[in-house]
């Protein structure tokens, strides 16, 4: 599998998926851990294994189905990445955000990033949903950062302004929906990280101490590299155990703990999402 890519590459890839499916979808989503079955809510899906789609990295963890699927939710076309890849598997950034250029080439104007995420804001309980405001990136900040290297102004400025990282316009219309379907949902800030160990009682004080809310092992580096291709972006954490508990109690995290939490934040996050989607021409265009 290659290292480094192209925008012929991104290309290249794009056209390989639009020739196997019959639609063109302007909407991504990626998921989370525990949250695949979420994909299964797409109607006349098309589907295509992440191991039949060239360059693509495979994913290696539980709960990360490896699957790109494409159809229609809630009347609107989307594409489902139904599972990621992360750093502590080996691969570089470059692989890790392969899929989002991808999706650039092949049309998608907004993203929509999940994940399963600790909390550290002690408000938050297992199952619940957090929106991220913003983020901290703490994988980029101490120097791995997926815009390192040669620019291709083609496919992003080489200073990218990421003060509306995550977009306004949906971030509203999130709040709108989530308030009409009695929906709690939090708003928080999401702080990123390498993995795979979970963090340590004082690495939880730290995470607080500098405003995390929530905190996992993706979703930063593949919000940056979206927003620096020109896509709006919108995040949801569900809060898959209590990172806090960490400080004060024997209680031990788990992947075991994170995947059983989706059942419960997955119904949550469907109801949402459709809400959304049916909803979409409200939120104000880029």
């Amino acid at each position: 599998m290659k290292n480094q890519f192209s925008r012929q590459d991104y290309e290249r890839i794009a056209a390989f998926i639009a020739e196997r499916t019959r639609y063109r979808p302007r909407v991504a989503m990626v998921l989370g851990s525990g949250l695949s079955p979420l994909a299964d809510a797409v109607a006349n899906a098309d589907s295509l294994p992440y191991a039949e789609i060239p360059d693509f990295p495979l994913s290696s963890v539980i709960g990360h189905a490896g699957c790109l699927v494409i159809g229609e939710l809630a009347g609107r076309e989307v594409m489902i990445m139904q599972g990621r890849v992360h750093y502590y598997e080996g691969y570089p950034l470059e692989q890790i955000t392969l899929p989002l250029r991808v999706m650039r080439a092949f049309g998608i104007d907004t993203l929509i990033l999940t994940n399963a995420a600790g909390g550290l804001n002690p408000a938050y309980q297992p199952g619940d949903v957090m929106l991220i405001e913003d983020q901290i990136n703490l994988v980029g900040m101490i120097g791995h950062n997926p815009l390192m290297g040669p620019n291709d102004a083609a496919l992003g400025p080489r200073f990218p302004n990421l003060s509306d990282l995550y977009d306004r316009g949906l971030r509203q219309l999130a709040l709108s929906v989530a308030a009409a379907q009695g929906l709690t949902l939090h708003r928080g800030v999401y702080v990123g990280l390498a993995g795979p160990a979970f963090e340590t009682p004082a690495e939880v004080r730290f995470l607080r101490m500098i405003g995390g809310d929530a905190t996992g092992m993706s979703t930063t580096n593949e919000a940056v590299t979206a927003r620096h291709s020109g896509m709006r972006v919108l995040g949801f954490s569900g809060i898959s155990n209590a990172a806090i508990a960490a400080i004060d109690t024997d209680q031990e995290a788990s992947h075991e703990e994170v995947l059983a939490a989706g059942a419960l934040i997955t119904p949550r996050l469907i109801a949402l999402l459709q809400g959304m989607l049916a909803r979409w021409d409200e939120a104000a265009s880029p």
